[in-house]
């Protein structure tokens, strides 16, 4: 299949010299909900990710870098929400947040496009590694970084160390075979939890964790998958016996499966799993419940999610950055071919 180019219009638009503007009213940005150290965090990873920033995506990386590094605590904790009028909102902590700025911060050390980017993300990746979060969703973001680190510096031990704490907050899966999943019900980023596992079998040199992994990432493509097509989990969640199609969709979750489908083909040497990213840029483009694209080529954006009256008008950060992260996995699949 033909893969449209990942395009960062829209991010720019959403970009300001803070940071990345959460909500967006179509595709005009809103400015009274501030920034989101969530969307930052993804903001850094896409850039990093992109095999040839031009000079423009450069300059973001390093803003997003700078919000990261302005939201570290000291002992490695982050502040999630900076108001517009540059006031912070709550304590550091060890949420969501703490885990992906942890995965971007990862990537950046390993991937970013200057020498400063990389060795500023590394000593905050190394301070934010020091503590750990009780919340399955939050160690699994953070063990994506870490994994990033491993790939670059086998044998780290701050990284490695991240990996073992993550496995034991996931946990292992119920004795009921239906149900091949470390909590009762699903609920967002789903493959995230399993991309971690694998990554962590992986890089433990743990091979049942591996096949665990593995095991969990097909049960929830088939999970995800009706008709030849992907019909996501909604992020209220879902669990045995719960209807379907879910009232809402989002495309965090199918950019959660297209990383998830990527490294298992890469960990496993299987090629079956690239299915999966396929199938991931056809929801972007269709190939979904309501037969409705939800990437924009004209504004460079992406509609916030799917519901029964169809596809959202607005475009916000989230769900733009999902749609650069499950592009740029399809020209990976390209590229290798």
């Amino acid at each position: 299949m033909s893969y449209p180019v990942a395009q960062f219009r829209h991010l720019q638009r959403l970009t300001d010299n803070i940071g990345l503007l959460r909500h967006a009213e179509g595709v005009a940005p809103v400015h009274r909900g501030g920034y989101y150290i969530d969307d930052v965090a993804r903001g850094l990873l896409v850039v990093c990710r992109e095999p040839s920033p031009s000079h423009e995506l450069v300059v973001l990386g390093r803003r997003y870098l700078y919000f990261l590094a302005q939201a570290q605590a000291l002992e490695g904790k982050f502040r999630n929400h900076l108001g517009y009028d540059r006031q912070w909102h709550g304590q550091p902590g060890t949420q969501d947040g703490w885990g992906r700025a942890l995965r971007a911060l990862g990537t950046a050390a390993a991937r970013g496009p200057t020498p400063g980017i990389r060795a500023e993300s590394f000593t905050r990746f190394c301070r934010g590694a020091r503590v750990s979060s009780s919340l399955p969703h939050a160690m699994a973001f953070a063990a994506l970084g870490a994994a990033e680190i491993l790939d670059k510096q086998p044998g780290h031990p701050g990284a490695l160390a991240l990996l073992y704490r993550a496995s034991i907050v996931i946990g292992d899966l119920p004795p009921d075979p239906a149900w091949p999943w470390p909590v009762p019900r699903l609920s967002h980023e789903n493959a995230a939890i399993a991309e971690a596992v694998i990554a962590s079998g992986s890089h433990l040199q743990d091979a049942q964790m591996l096949r665990k992994g593995l095991r969990m990432l097909g049960w929830l493509l088939a999970v995800e998958t009706v008709d030849d097509h992907l019909s996501l989990v909604s992020p209220q969640g879902w669990g045995p016996g719960e209807s379907r199609p879910a009232p809402e969709q989002r495309p965090a979750e199918v950019a959660a499966l297209a990383d998830a489908c990527m490294r298992a083909a890469a960990v496993s040497g299987d090629d079956k799993w690239l299915t999966g990213v396929e199938m991931s840029v056809a929801w972007l483009l269709g190939g979904n419940d309501a037969k409705e694209p939800l990437l924009d080529e004209q504004t460079g954006g992406c509609s916030d999610g799917l519901t029964s009256a169809g596809r959202s008008r607005n475009q916000g950060a989230e769900s733009t950055l999902a749609m650069i992260s499950v592009l740029q996995q399809g020209h990976r699949i390209a590229a290798a071919r």
